[in-house]
């Protein structure tokens, strides 16, 4: 037979049925002569029972033997859990099958690690859960992880196809671009010595789909970059890719507020308030230190350049007098850091280029630092009533050159949070979603070592209307469209209202980029020429899908909710890749290997 309900089915409205499951062996229980085991698919799992009275000899002494993981199938009849047994922890909980026939479809070996005890699975180290990914995937809470995806997956599409998007797959073989991060290449056999590369994302074909008349385009794309790898990375990741002809920022901003908002009433059945709050970069920077700000707790930075232009404290006065700024936090509570945190943060200003980490401990009345002796009373009462000083108070400075500064004290800033909600000293729920939109980003910056701007997003963002007549009178003031959506400290997304003009196109490039002609025309010709042939405004954005599906999984790490993902080294652990490749292969694709071997 095959099976009439699924696993997580079952229920007293079944009662006197005869019904057929199939699964895997989730539990096996010997209790008073009988026999319990709990089946399990991917909907759940049902309590069957074993009664030797009323079962075939060799059927009870199966089932007596069967290995945790074994697939079966079990046919009986549903009845009632005995009073007092029923298992609210599982919605078939009232009710179990008593088995009359069972089958074994396939005989499990004993597994490398358990599957259906959560606590003990959680702590199995993860490269042999990788290795054995097919069982890992196994475990509930990593099936729910996929059926979350699918779901948001199907969403996604059903919100973007009601508003008139078509989705349109963009080729995984193209060009090198080697402007942005390092690219996997594929070389060719047919043209021998030449190369692909796998796109880091579909932005020069989601244009030219928009030179081409598509108008609404979105994609859930692959995209590749060959980078070192972390908790929110991979080789290989997928993004919501949106791309909209005849729009401007505005229109962005409701699209994807529209469409989180949908999102995470799907996923988590939560109503998140719009329109999202939206925040200029240069005032992300001066409040909380990082272009991706967490708002859910305050600790922001107030800036003290004013109060110490004429300090005696020389560290303070004299960073002032070179153009610098002076900015402080309050760590409330934190005055008990130990001697490795204080450290700690220190490192952390010491990896901006600070020579070390200027602070003050409120302690029994006292101000505990080498430098209050500096300070004036003026000073002091500044520092009190901005920062609202009490007993137990940790205050933390940073002088250094604008960016420097707030970046110093975004990153201790993080690491002070984690320090007191570990204390339980700061509450910040898991249930709770600051969204945000980062706006107003720098159109350019600047790389000393090179003597030479490059772009801050990508040289595709187009400039704020009324600052393109200082791209090359004053490029550092030239703010790009270009926007984030932040939530909870994550960068769920980015993108740009794009340049339309190939006028402003080849400007960007030649003279702000510094980019040669030749190279140009190599690497982005095709682009130019298309635009010659009217090519709206338009401009998109793109939502990083695994890390959006991450948080709505409260998973750190997007290796949870991605099928088949790599390490941080990069390796497939299941299939044992990458490999090498068979000296025919390589003289197929003209490729001869010098790898420099491993002392």
């Amino acid at each position: 037979m095959k099976r009439t309900h699924h696993c997580n089915e079952l229920r007293p409205t079944h009662l006197g049925q005869a019904v057929t499951l199939t699964g895997w062996v989730h539990s096996r229980r010997d209790l008073g002569g009988l026999v319990f085991v709990d089946i399990r698919d991917r909907e759940g799992r049902t309590q069957t029972v074993f009664d030797p009275s009323n079962l075939e000899k060799a059927v009870f002494e199966l089932a007596s033997s069967l290995h945790s993981e074994s697939v079966i199938e079990v046919s009986g009849f549903v009845r009632a859990r005995p009073s007092g047994t029923a298992n609210a922890k599982i919605l078939t909980g009232e009710v179990e099958l008593v088995v009359t026939n069972l089958e074994v479809l396939n005989h499990a070996e004993v597994l490398p690690f358990p599957v259906d005890d959560p606590e003990v699975a959680s702590k199995v180290n993860e490269e042999l859960r990788l290795q054995y990914r097919y069982l890992d995937l196994r475990r509930p809470e990593m099936a729910r992880n996929l059926r979350l995806r699918s779901k948001v997956a199907t969403g996604t599409r059903v919100f973007l196809d009601e508003q008139g998007f078509l989705e349109v797959e963009t080729p995984l073989l193209f060009k090198s671009t080697p402007e942005g991060a390092r690219e996997f290449l594929v070389p060719s056999r047919i043209h021998p010595g030449q190369f692909y590369a796998l796109p880091q994302s579909p932005q020069q074909f989601k244009q030219i789909l928009m030179v081409a008349g598509v108008e609404r385009y979105f994609q859930l794309a692959k995209c590749f970059r060959d980078e070192d790898l972390r908790a929110d990375r991979q080789p290989e990741f997928t993004q919501v890719d949106i791309e909209m002809s005849f729009i401007d920022r505005e229109d962005i901003y409701a699209l994807i507020e529209g469409l989180l908002k949908r999102v995470w009433k799907i996923a988590l059945n939560l109503d998140i308030p719009t329109p999202f709050p939206r925040l200029s970069f240069d005032d992300a920077l001066n409040r909380f230190g990082i272009d991706k700000p967490d708002t859910r707790f305050g600790m922001e930075l107030t800036d003290f350049t004013e109060d110490f232009r004429q300090s005696t404290f020389k560290v303070f006065s004299g960073t002032i007098a070179n153009g610098g700024v002076v900015k402080a936090i309050n760590a409330k509570g934190l005055a008990n850091a130990t001697q490795g945190q204080i450290e700690t943060m220190t490192e952390y200003a010491k990896s901006f280029g600070a020579k070390g980490l200027a602070f003050i401990k409120v302690e029994n009345g006292e101000w505990k630092s080498p430098i209050v002796k500096f300070f004036t009373e003026s000073e002091k009462s500044a520092l009190s009533q901005k920062l609202m000083i009490e007993e137990g108070d940790l205050i933390l400075f940073a002088a250094d050159q604008w960016l420097n500064a707030c970046e110093i004290l975004g990153r201790i800033r993080l690491y002070c949070a984690d320090v007191l909600k570990t204390q339980g000293r700061l509450e910040i729920p898991t249930n709770q979603f600051n969204f945000l939109w980062v706006v107003e980003f720098p159109l350019l910056s600047f790389d000393k070592e090179q003597n030479r701007w490059y772009s801050s997003h990508h040289p595709f963002t187009a400039p704020v209307a009324e600052d393109v007549p200082l791209l090359k009178a004053d490029p550092k003031k030239v703010r790009g469209q270009h926007y984030d959506i932040v939530v909870n400290g994550v960068e769920l997304g980015g993108g740009s209202i794009r340049i339309h003009q190939p006028s402003v196109q080849k400007t960007i490039f030649e003279e702000i980029l510094q980019i040669p002609p030749d190279l140009v025309q190599a690497r982005f010709g095709y682009m130019l020429e298309a635009f010659r042939y009217g090519a709206p405004p338009h401009g998109g954005i793109a939502l990083g899908f695994d890390r959006m599906i991450a948080m709505l999984c409260n998973t750190p790490s997007i290796r949870d909710v991605i099928a088949f993902p790599k390490t941080a080294k990069g390796a497939d652990l299941m299939t044992d890749s990458p490999a090498p490749a068979e000296p025919k292969q390589l003289r197929d694709l003209h490729i001869e290997l010098r790898v420099a071997k491993k002392e």
